[in-house]
């Protein structure tokens, strides 16, 4: 599809800088990652992630319950601003956010381009299907996966995909309770 209207209306190719906050929310793909917990090495600063979900993440939608609330509920969740996003090093190169602050293109699977907000499901690209709730993961340490960007440099695109699979953790249900 490409083209969602004219030229004028596709805001999200506008400088990030120059984005209303209703646009800069907008951005976002709901892909889920960023609500995935991540561990930081006391020692290295090394980032681990996890499959574990934030408890206010909607497991088949890869979207928050309340949104609106999260920073009540969760202290710790971060609002994402064009600023942060610099500043975080764990967001996945194909978070929205991350490539319109690098100036880059939306991928074509991207609701904005392509009119559809599925399409980051089909596409295996969010953590529907593939992530646990912290309700019922038990230790982090358990749960730390392959950071996407690294495997997808080192094993190719096709790994990227898998990347979260649920298959990968013995149990095509993983993630999916009830």
């Amino acid at each position: 599809m490409g083209t969602v209207g004219p030229a004028s209306r596709r805001f999200w190719d506008k400088p990030v800088e120059q984005l209303t906050r209703d646009e800069w929310e907008a951005l976002c793909d709901g892909c889920g990652k960023c609500c995935l917990h991540k561990l930081e090495d006391d020692e290295t600063g090394a980032i681990h992630h996890t499959n574990v979900a934030c408890r206010l993440l909607d497991l088949s939608t890869a979207r928050c319950a309340d949104y609106r609330h999260r920073k009540a509920m969760v202290p710790d969740c971060l609002r994402l601003t064009p600023r942060l996003v610099e500043q975080v090093p764990w967001l996945p190169a194909t978070c929205a956010y991350r490539l319109r602050a690098d100036g880059q293109p939306l991928p074509d699977w991207h609701y904005l381009e392509c009119g559809d907000r599925n399409e980051v499901h089909r596409r295996g690209i969010s953590v529907v299907g593939k992530a646990i709730s912290e309700v019922l993961a038990g230790p982090l340490e358990e749960h730390i996966v392959p950071d996407p960007d690294i495997a997808a440099e080192h094993l190719g695109a096709e790994y990227l995909a898998a990347d979260y699979d649920d298959t990968a953790f013995g149990d095509p249900d993983y993630g999916n309770p009830g």
